[in-house]
């Protein structure tokens, strides 16, 4: 595993993390819960996006958002705060003309959650 500083360095708002979270140790295991949990939310909201299911569409968008936050993933918490308020508007229009630049933008971070946890 790489050092904290890795992700402060990659713009992560490690400082707020820490705040929230209390050290580094909760940290490094919520963020193997977030990355562990990946493929699989991933998949759900393709899934809901597909049926248009934009009720668990906003809900699971929702949840990624708080972990975000959590993670100091702050660019990534907003993309996901306007698919969950696209979620709960029922904007199937937004969902579909965005979900390729959210996914992509998840994909991202999780590289970079990846490199940080292989060192």
């Amino acid at each position: 595993m790489k050092t904290i500083d890795f992700l402060r360095e990659k713009n992560v708002d490690i400082d707020a993390a820490l705040e929230l979270l209390g050290d580094e140790d909760f940290y490094n295991e919520t963020l193997n819960d977030f990355y562990s949990s990946y493929q699989e939310r991933k998949q759900q909201l393709e899934t809901f996006k597909n049926s248009s299911d934009t009720e668990n569409y906003g809900i699971l968008a929702h949840s990624i958002k708080s972990d975000c936050k959590y993670l100091g993933f702050m660019k990534l918490a907003d993309t996901s705060y306007q698919h969950e308020l696209a979620g709960k508007g029922n904007d199937m229009e937004f969902i579909n003309n965005n979900f390729n630049s959210y996914m992509n933008e998840y994909d991202s971070i999780i590289g970079l959650v990846k490199e940080y946890l292989e060192g």
